[in-house]
């Protein structure tokens, strides 16, 4: 592995985040905020769940075009517009994340916005990623 998973003793494991990763080497990929839209730019939910798995699914397609994959993803910023929808979907967001990340859980922060730039967008993931030389 190309990272190390930092947590100082006596501190309990986070759940569904780190709280730091230690990348050895590799080149920094900076990820724009990805909005849960298909490759063609199309919402095909105005729901927030199905747009986390869609917003998760482009993290990793570009990603896997720079030649890393998910577990190269250290940090994730999620910027939500909708906090009450947020709470009630977290047992199917999850599920989302298993699905896609599987076990991986980088640095994240979820920070819940007013809006969004890109209509009907509930979600937007913005992510850092160290892939290997």
């Amino acid at each position: 592995m190309m990272h190390d998973i930092i947590l100082p003793d006596g501190w309990p494991m986070p759940k569904g985040y780190s709280n730091g990763i230690l990348a050895k080497q590799g080149r920094t990929l900076f990820l724009a905020g990805q909005v849960g839209w298909n490759e063609q730019e199309i919402f095909e939910s105005d729901q927030l769940a199905p747009q986390f798995r869609q917003a998760l699914k482009n993290i990793v397609a570009i990603v896997e075009k720079a030649g890393g994959s998910k577990e190269d993803v250290c940090r994730m910023t999620c910027f939500c517009k909708d906090r009450e929808q947020y709470l009630e979907n977290r047992k199917v967001l999850g599920q989302f994340w298993k699905e896609i990340m599987g076990n991986h859980y980088p640095c994240m922060s979820m920070i819940f916005v007013v809006d969004l730039l890109d209509h009907p967008a509930l979600i937007e993931l913005e992510a850092i990623a160290i892939i290997p030389d």
